[in-house]
């Protein structure tokens, strides 16, 4: 027996609450959604989600490497840092 009164008709989503928009790419790492395409999620018709929801892997694909952290991010805005070289102490 089915209980209409409890059943919801929740809008379909590729969310995995992981809602961190990568700074280059500028797509949420958690489920490859644009910020615009986050924002207008639930006005989207199903068919307009659906075909969202198709490229969503392919995208991903693009996040897959590390960025590298703090060092990396860093190094992007500033340049490489110098090499430091320790020379013997001369007595």
């Amino acid at each position: 027996m089915s209980d209409d009164l409890w059943t919801r008709q929740e809008i379909e989503s590729p969310c995995v609450k992981i809602c961190v928009i990568h700074p280059e790419a500028r797509l949420c790492i958690g489920c490859f959604r644009t910020g615009e395409e986050i924002q207008k999620w639930s006005r989207l018709t199903a068919q307009e989600r659906r075909d969202i929801m198709d490229v969503l892997a392919e995208r991903g694909k693009t996040l897959t490497k590390r960025r590298g952290g703090r060092d990396a991010r860093m190094q992007r805005t500033r340049g490489p840092e110098p090499a430091v070289v320790f020379a013997p102490k001369e007595d």
